[in-house]
């Protein structure tokens, strides 16, 4: 089955509730200027009641090793970096990259190996903006190297998009919300049923 991360997650309840309905991974937006934004005190707060399989998740921008350092004591185990990426890390990294002009199809230089989050490209809000990719061009990537799918996720359009794509993953966040850092039970529950759902 395709693994699922539920983004920008602020609330205990939502968390649960990814928890309880199937996510593998829930994503802590630790970036200021993003209005997903959630301190870390929350997120330790939030963390410590996840059960040990499920992966919680920091997404920084042009993150510090002490950013990195600072989430990993509040709990969060894997750290997704948007733009700049430290030189030391406390945590695994996934890479957040863009479709791009590169050989590779990518608009960074990763390693062959490396799991990437291919999301929809935007030099300021760096995700969360409810745009989608273009599957035929992750497709040629998806066929090369493991990624997780984001941008403009939602349960209407997940299960063709993972039908296309072939993603190891789909990351959402926007697309089961009822407002920025609010998740709305019922798109929630319909989204993780559409990726479980595909074969």
């Amino acid at each position: 089955m395709t693994a699922i991360k539920i983004c920008g997650i602020t609330r205990e309840a939502d968390a649960a509730l990814a928890v309880d309905l199937g996510a593998n991974a829930v994503g802590f937006v630790l970036w200021p200027k993003s209005p997903r934004h959630a301190e870390l005190q929350r997120v330790k707060m939030i963390t410590a009641t996840l059960p040990p399989f499920v992966t919680p998740v920091g997404v920084f921008v042009d993150a510090s090793a002490d950013d990195l350092a600072r989430a990993a004591q509040a709990g969060v185990r894997l750290a997704q970096v948007h733009g700049r990426v430290p030189v030391s890390s406390a945590l695994p990294l996934l890479r957040a990259v863009h479709l791009g002009d590169n050989p590779d199809g990518l608009d960074a230089e990763v390693g062959p190996f490396e799991t990437i989050l291919l999301d929809a490209h935007d030099p300021v809000l760096h995700g969360g903006t409810g745009r989608t990719v273009d599957f035929a061009r992750a497709a040629s990537v998806a066929a090369r190297r493991r990624i997780i799918l984001a941008g403009g996720l939602t349960p209407a359009n997940v299960r063709d998009a993972i039908g296309a794509v072939r993603p190891y993953a789909v990351d959402v966040a926007s697309g089961v919300e009822a407002g920025p850092g609010v998740k709305d039970p019922v798109k929630l529950r319909a989204f993780i049923e559409a990726v479980k759902e595909c074969v």
